[in-house]
């Protein structure tokens, strides 16, 4: 691959890997900015050895997810430190989810657009706020996944990718994927569930 083909590519899958890399951080976008910057500096570091034996976004995401991973075991070991007690997660789903490209899209898929930081903030009718608030309770449930559900959901609904390539992505097996994907509907299921009691 040349330096020309890669600037190519990394062009048309930024905003993917963005949207991705956010809904993954429950909507942290200055944490997705830096994992997708990340990311794309490894890529740029060794796109010489790419051989095209997978597409370049299943190979440009896989990278993304390890950066993404790493960044999570770090946070977990900040967060816990020593003799502190703390349990929590490393993140979760944060105010700055509206942050631009980090909310549900006017075509109601499952992309992200700047409308969702301004839910509070703008007058909107009844219809409008409760579709946003059915947005926001749906990031919730995404977030509420574990990581790896979470990576599988986002990939194969948000991103379209085949089961074959988030097998590439992630590393897991077929048969591991489509069991995160089963488990993580009925979590999706239950949590909206809940939260409609």
């Amino acid at each position: 691959m040349t330096k020309e083909q890669f600037i190519e590519f990394v062009g048309q899958e930024q905003v993917p890997l963005r949207r991705f890399l956010c809904a993954l951080c429950g909507g942290d976008s200055s944490t997705a900015d830096d994992l997708a910057q990340e990311a794309l500096l490894k890529a740029y570091m060794s796109f010489e050895r790419f051989e095209g034996r997978a597409r370049f976004s299943t190979w440009l995401f896989r990278i993304a997810c390890n950066c993404f991973y790493d960044w999570k075991k770090s946070a977990s070991r900040r967060m816990a430190g020593p003799g502190s007690g703390r349990t929590e997660k490393p993140f979760g789903f944060g105010d700055t989810v509206g942050q631009p490209g980090c909310g549900p899209s006017a075509s109601g898929n499952a992309g992200y657009d700047d409308r969702f930081a301004t839910v509070m903030q703008e007058t909107c009718s009844d219809e409008e706020a409760d579709s946003r608030f059915r947005y926001q309770q749906l990031y919730m449930a995404i977030d509420s996944l574990s990581d790896r559900e979470k990576t599988v959901v986002l990939l194969f609904y948000m991103e379209d990718k085949s089961i074959k390539e988030i097998t590439d992505i992630t590393g897991m097996t077929s048969v591991t994927v489509r069991s995160h994907l089963f488990r993580a509907r009925a979590h999706l299921r239950a949590f909206l569930k809940r939260r409609d009691l």
